[in-house]
């Protein structure tokens, strides 16, 4: 048998302990560590000149840019192990990758950008450029002659038709895998992300032979959109899947509590609750479906002219205008075929920022009009609760109950 004195719990010497240190300070920017990093920019940056200009015959480029940041994390590390410990260390050199990285993505964006702005911002002063076809211009025609009025009206098209598509299909699949699940559910998963890596002249090649080959459609818009859908689609259905999955739990239990359905929970609950990441959702198909060029090149075709029914004759799309314009060696073709890739970004940021209106705010998030309309009603369901309070109160009241003309 234990004794009392064996099964007590000892507490340790609070004053043998170790000194507790400083915290860490996990947010904001301190002098000492921006003069580490200016430090470590300035050694990195002038022991590569030493290196490529003196020691070794390398000449600049990508390789002058790789070895200078390894220098310069290596000197980063040197400055910041005289006044910082092991962990603080280890936070700062993490912090300094992931700021590069996001510095690396935008840098890569805006050079994209920009870059497609300037070798196309021959094409922009001419209005025909927005408001003709090529169907009168030929290849030695100046730019003020021609334009892309047809590939802007055909993708609108083929993305619409594609949304049409893939937003009730993807999300109804998102649900059914989030709120059916069991053995096929899996099944339709693993099909679903399997299809994420498909490549997609593979999704143009089965509508083109399925479809086309076969006499149900011909080269059109429609079919084009078709193969589109295709691959939007298991984009849709994997980013809408996790983000039904990030909603709690216990918002689906007060529903049913409540005495509501799995559909009206739903309906009520889940998708409201997910708005905000169902449009980002979208929003990653349609980046996906709106650039394709080879599924539209083996399902639309190629033309010059407008053509407003989708459901037959050849329909171009921006990205394949882009393409017939490139391939061209003629000097305005190409400033036509930066000009209109320029429109394909800004087509995708219009439509990105029609998401994000119909999209909303996230979970929690209401604006100024809900607040007041959530305050409004709130004051009079307190006013409901008050008057039948009273009236209960004045129903159990013995002597109201005695004389109900005095109470009155």
């Amino acid at each position: 048998m234990t004794t009392a004195l064996e099964t007590r719990t000892f507490l340790p010497n609070r004053e043998v302990l170790a000194p507790e240190g400083e915290k860490r300070k996990l947010h904001g920017v301190r002098a000492e560590e921006l003069f580490s990093v200016i430090g470590a920019a300035v050694a990195s940056l002038a022991t590569t000149m030493l290196i490529f200009g003196w020691f070794t015959p390398l000449t600049g480029g990508v390789g002058f840019v790789v070895v200078a940041y390894f220098l310069f994390l290596i000197f980063y590390v040197m400055l910041t192990s005289f006044n910082g410990q092991r962990e603080e260390i280890k936070d700062r050199i993490v912090t300094v990758l992931l700021y590069s990285a996001g510095f690396i993505l935008v840098s890569s964006l805006l050079f994209v950008v920009v870059f497609t702005l300037i070798r196309g911002q021959d094409a922009f002063p001419h209005l025909n450029f927005f408001t003709q076809t090529m169907e009168l211009a030929g290849p030695l025609d100046g730019l003020d002659v021609g334009g892309i009025i047809h590939a802007i009206v055909g993708t609108l098209f083929q993305i619409g038709i594609a949304l049409l598509i893939t937003i009730p299909l993807g999300i109804t699949t998102a649900v059914f895998l989030n709120e059916i699940g069991g053995n096929f559910a899996r099944f339709v998963r693993t099909i679903s992300d399997a299809m994420t890596a498909l490549p997609s002249i593979v999704a143009g090649l089965f509508i083109f032979s399925a479809l086309i080959r076969t006499g149900i459609l011909q080269k059109s818009g429609l079919a084009a959109a078709l193969a589109i859908s295709v691959m939007m689609l298991p984009i849709i259905i994997r980013a809408s899947d996790v983000v039904l999955r990030l909603v709690p739990g216990n918002l689906r239990e007060a529903s049913y509590a409540l005495g509501s359905t799995r559909w009206r929970t739903v309906w009520s609950v889940v998708l409201p609750t997910s708005r905000s990441g169902l449009v980002t959702a979208v929003i990653l198909g349609t980046a996906r479906g709106i650039g394709e060029t080879s599924p539209v090149l083996l399902t639309s075709g190629i033309t010059s002219v407008m053509n407003t029914d989708p459901t037959k004759d050849p329909m171009i799309s921006l990205p394949l205008q882009v393409f017939t314009f490139i391939k061209s060696p003629e000097p305005n073709f190409i400033a036509r075929g930066f000009g209109t890739a320029a429109v394909l970004l800004l087509v995708v940021l219009l439509l990105f920022a029609l998401a994000r209106l119909i999209g909303g705010k996230g979970p929690g998030q209401l604006s100024d009009r809900q607040r007041a309309r959530v305050l409004h009603q709130s004051r009079l369901d307190e006013y409901r609760i008050g008057v039948r309070a009273a009236k209960r109160a004045s129903d159990n009241d013995p002597l109201t109950a005695a004389n109900p003309n005095e109470a009155k």
